[in-house]
């Protein structure tokens, strides 16, 4: 993947994490703010505070989650950005990551 083509992929992950973040929040499914500021998304819950951050590395062509349960890095793997360590998805992982800290059950 060139460079560009990653720039692309990870912007639209961005995109849709926030979206999706936005709508849970406005049908009031969780209680979160997000921020974003180029390639780092601030995803903040407002019932304990706590955080996760979502960014892009261009120069190893990833994708990383900070969450309470720890670091993680993702790399596309045939179109789907998988953990560089035992092979999860991205947007299952968040998941699981947003019920954690969100409280509530969702599907990104």
């Amino acid at each position: 993947m060139s460079e560009t083509e990653f720039l692309a992929a990870a912007e639209s992950v961005l995109n849709r994490i926030e979206a999706k973040m936005d709508a849970l929040s406005d049908a009031d499914v969780v209680d979160v703010e997000c921020r974003r500021s180029g390639n780092v998304l601030e995803i903040e819950f407002l019932r304990n505070a706590s955080k996760i951050i979502v960014n892009s590395q261009a120069p190893l062509q990833e994708m990383w989650v900070a969450a309470r349960s720890g670091g993680y890095h993702y790399k596309d793997v045939d179109g789907q950005w998988r953990n560089t360590r035992d092979g999860t998805e991205l947007f299952a992982s968040l998941s699981e990551f947003i019920k954690d800290q969100g409280g509530a059950p969702v599907q990104l």
